[in-house]
């Protein structure tokens, strides 16, 4: 009889700022990220094993988060930019080549990629940046706002990490966005941009240049640069309406789908699963990014307003990019499925956005209106 109020205690510690619908939804996709890695990997206990301990990480992570109230995280911005620019600039000038990338730093204990950082750090410090002048927003706001953005952004596309880039790029521009930039602004940028599109081609590193071509046309290397786009598209052809059943992934099994646990593990999962598994995959993650919706929608000061947007909104890119890219309608950028392919340091990134997203919807009632 003793017991039970300390085991009610416990749970109320533990449950207290986890919102229940999304973590529900995140350990569902975790769960089935770790049953199509266990196929995609042939059956490898060990890296199955492997991803369960970087999941375990990742839920502590998302739960220290959720119970950082919002107030706390605005303090955190700045420093954390600061810190993450900071680190951005030390691997420019001191970071280990790791396949012709410059996108590490060796810390002597252990290496750290410091753009992973700057996936919350960023949005976080433009949320910071826009509530603190909210009273009298103006242009010139936006100006340093988007200066603030391109600095990171800038270190890490000479890493060169395309993928990233764009990602960081993304979430900073939906906090521009949602604080109220002007249309005909940013109609005005997608026209400049279009115009400088010979620019940014000249600019490209060769491999990214040969991406986009392969895009247009992978057969011109089938067995090169559109290797991967081409064997990813058959594999997820031929899943046809209900899959090939779990396992039994001829294209996976053959060794034809490359990355096929990381970046490309979108391909093995359509090839066992087909069309009717994709919809309900789909469905998970729009019920994800609906629950996200909503919490922004419901976030009480522009700070959480601006913070949950951009979380729930780089999650859709996320999502996105991935399926894209492994169906042939985007290039190859190297960025994995949210919590379905294998790796730590993304999963991380997610689930700490997840863990602040909690926070907003759950601290909201300590926040004064």
């Amino acid at each position: 009889m003793t017991a039970n109020p300390l085991i009610r205690r416990a749970e109320y510690f533990l449950t207290r700022h986890v919102d229940g619908l999304l973590l529900a939804l995140v350990l569902a996709l975790m769960a089935l990220g770790l049953a199509v890695l266990f196929s995609a990997s042939n059956a490898s206990v060990a890296r199955v094993s492997a991803q369960f301990a970087n999941m375990l990480v990742a839920l502590g992570v998302m739960w220290a988060f959720a119970n950082i109230p919002p107030h706390y995280l605005a303090r955190l911005a700045l420093p954390l930019y600061a810190l993450g620019v900071t680190l951005l600039v030390c691997v420019a000038l001191f970071g280990d080549v790791v396949h012709g990338a410059r996108r590490w730093l060796d810390l002597g204990v252990t290496r750290i990629q410091p753009s992973e950082l700057m996936k919350i750090a960023v949005p976080l410090a433009l949320a910071w940046y826009f509530d603190r002048y909210e009273a009298a927003l103006r242009l010139r706001n936006f100006a340093v706002a988007t200066v603030m953005l391109a600095v990171p952004v800038y270190l890490i596309a000479r890493q060169p990490d395309l993928g990233t880039a764009l990602l960081i790029a993304a979430s900073g521009f939906f906090v521009l966005f949602l604080a109220g930039l002007s249309w005909r602004i940013i109609t005005g940028l997608a026209v400049a941009g279009a115009a400088s599109l010979p620019l940014v081609w000249s600019a490209l590193h060769d491999y990214q240049r040969q991406r986009i071509l392969t895009l247009i046309d992978p057969t011109q290397d089938p067995l090169g640069s559109g290797y991967h786009t081409i064997q990813s598209t058959i594999a997820v052809g031929s899943g046809g309406l209900f899959g090939k059943g779990w396992l039994n992934g001829t294209q996976t099994h053959l060794d034809f789908i490359p990355e096929r646990t990381t970046d490309f593990i979108f391909a093995v999962y359509s090839e066992e699963f087909g069309l009717i598994g994709n919809v309900a995959l789909l469905a998970v993650l729009l019920l994800v990014i609906g629950r996200g919706a909503l919490i922004t929608a419901n976030a009480p000061t522009l700070f959480t307003r601006l913070l949950a947007g951009a979380v729930t909104l780089t999650f859709f890119i996320y999502v996105f990019v991935n399926m894209g890219m492994v169906s042939g309608i985007l290039p190859v950028v190297g960025i994995p499925l949210p919590l379905i392919s294998y790796g730590g340091t993304a999963l991380v990134s997610i689930c700490l956005g997840f863990g602040i997203l909690m926070s907003i919807a759950t601290h909201k009632k300590l926040v004064q209106t």
